[in-house]
């Protein structure tokens, strides 16, 4: 009996200390994470800056979304993705989680450039407080996201790619507009 106390109080030790290290890599992922995000919002906010005002309203084709539309959605959406946790936009963006007309009627706003950039900083200051603090122990967690269920881990790291597929797409607008990215000059 003694000795079936002692292997039980070791595999009980071994699995306290798994578990310590899955939350160890779990709150090492979402750092690495949040860093990356805060690198895109470097260069969207650099960006939205360097195109020109009259350039907002450019778009490749008709139909797709114009210059200052993409940097709206990528605001919009720091604000939704985060909702999927229950951390609520900013009741002044008028987006409601539930609601994907609000997300278009946001992105659909013809504001100043300045404005743009504005709303993309505010977004992104949601944005890295939601990352940060996320409890590392939530991100095995089920979440439901655009119908599908996922974990709360996958959530995040779909929001990072999400950035960078739109800091590309700003890219190329850019470049079409014969405007240089910043930290490329």
């Amino acid at each position: 009996m003694h000795v079936r106390l002692r292997h039980l109080a070791i595999a009980l030790v071994a699995l306290a200390g798994a578990a310590t290290s899955a939350t160890a890599q779990q709150a090492a992922l979402m750092g690495d994470l949040t860093r990356d995000a805060n690198q895109v919002r470097d260069k969207m906010v650099a960006l939205a800056k360097a195109i020109p005002q009259d350039k907002y309203d450019w778009r490749p084709s008709p139909g797709v979304r114009s210059v200052g539309e993409v940097f709206l959605h990528v605001a919009s959406d720091n604000y939704l993705l985060p909702a999927t946790f229950g951390i609520a936009p900013d009741p002044a963006t008028g987006i409601k989680a539930d609601d994907f007309k609000t997300l278009k009627a946001f992105e659909m706003r013809k504001l100043s450039r300045d404005d743009v950039v504005a709303e993309v900083q505010k977004s992104f200051a949601h944005l890295e407080k939601a990352m940060q603090g996320m409890p590392a122990d939530k991100l095995g967690e089920s979440h439901s996201l655009f119908g599908q269920n996922m974990s709360g881990q996958r959530i995040w790291i779909l929001t990072v790619t999400h950035l960078h597929e739109h800091l590309g797409q700003a890219i190329a607008y850019a470049r079409s507009n014969n405007v240089v990215p910043p930290w490329s000059q």
